[in-house]
């Protein structure tokens, strides 16, 4: 039997009144207990966030520190900034090693912008001579739309002439598009390629290839440095500690500053045999030089 059946009216009546009172009690120490964590969440999000933000502003505080104007040049590179790749893409190493750069005795840049390069021998730039495989130069930025363009329309012809023995192809990385990174990414995607270049050079183009098949967009913060060894390492090339230490960042800096203060402004920048593309069907302006070598 119910117990309730024995009180009386104005007690089942209070009765109830408690148990409402209970329930509202409890209902309000469950809401106070959300409410609680909804505050503790919202607090850690925001602690996550400032850490966060904080880790990227020291990241783009390191990629973004000074750079020393003089640095070591890659095994395999000369001293103009350059990788030659020939038959198979082999890398073909320059007749001396070049040792060091340094900015500082560069001659400063022009004070307009030039049509067309200047001083070309200056720079390693010239007729190959009679012979010799044409000497094909390409400044190139890995942050460069054009510079991937490029390399996908015309990268087969140029390695069907290397293969050949009628052309060699130089590439010379730049940061000349690092103002359109927040981390200095074309150096540092530049500087990137020159340690594959010193320690594994057979894997050279292939991560030029990994670089511009994963091109970030400009105006960001590009890939990130474990991003461009993730690139290496997949090519077969561990640049770790290359990396980190920025070891050719000044090299960097140098075939850049080199390359403004020969009138090279822009990428990609592309000379045959001494003579500087501009406009028109590239394939069609490298042909008629490589058919012409005698």
């Amino acid at each position: 039997m119910n117990d309730d059946s024995r009180l009386s009216k104005a007690e089942r009546t209070a009765k109830a009144r408690e148990q409402a009172r209970v329930i509202r009690e409890a209902q309000a120490k469950k809401e106070k207990r959300n409410s609680w964590l909804i505050r503790g969440g919202v607090l850690l999000a925001a602690v996550a966030v400032v850490v966060i933000a904080a880790l990227f502003i020291v990241q783009a505080q390191k990629n973004a520190e000074p750079i020393p104007a003089a640095g070591p040049v890659p095994a395999n590179a000369n001293a103009y900034g350059g990788v030659v790749l020939g038959k198979d893409n082999a890398v073909v190493p320059p007749a001396a090693a070049a040792g060091t750069v340094d900015k500082g005795t560069l001659p400063p840049a022009p004070t307009a912008a030039p049509t067309a390069a200047t001083d070309l021998s200056a720079i390693g730039i010239a007729n190959s001579g009679d012979g010799k495989p044409v000497q094909i130069v390409a400044y190139i930025d890995l942050l460069c739309p054009h510079c991937k363009a490029f390399e996908d329309s015309f990268g087969a012809q140029l390695k069907t002439w290397q293969d050949a023995g009628k052309a060699t192809v130089e590439y010379r990385s730049t940061g000349l598009l690092d103002q359109y990174s927040t981390t200095n990414y074309s150096s540092r995607a530049a500087a990137a390629a020159a340690c594959v270049a010193n320690s594994v050079p057979e894997k050279y183009s292939a991560f030029l290839h990994g670089a511009f098949a994963q091109q970030p967009a400009e105006n960001g913060p590009g890939l990130t440095n474990d991003q461009l060894k993730k690139i290496a390492s997949d090519a077969g090339a561990d640049i770790s500690g290359c990396v980190d230490a920025k070891t050719y960042r000044p090299f960097v800096a140098y075939t850049t500053a080199s390359a403004t203060a020969h009138g090279v402004n822009g990428t990609p920048t592309v000379f045959v045999d001494g003579q500087q593309w501009s406009t028109g069907d590239f394939g069609a302006f490298a042909t008629a030089i490589v058919d012409a070598k005698k």
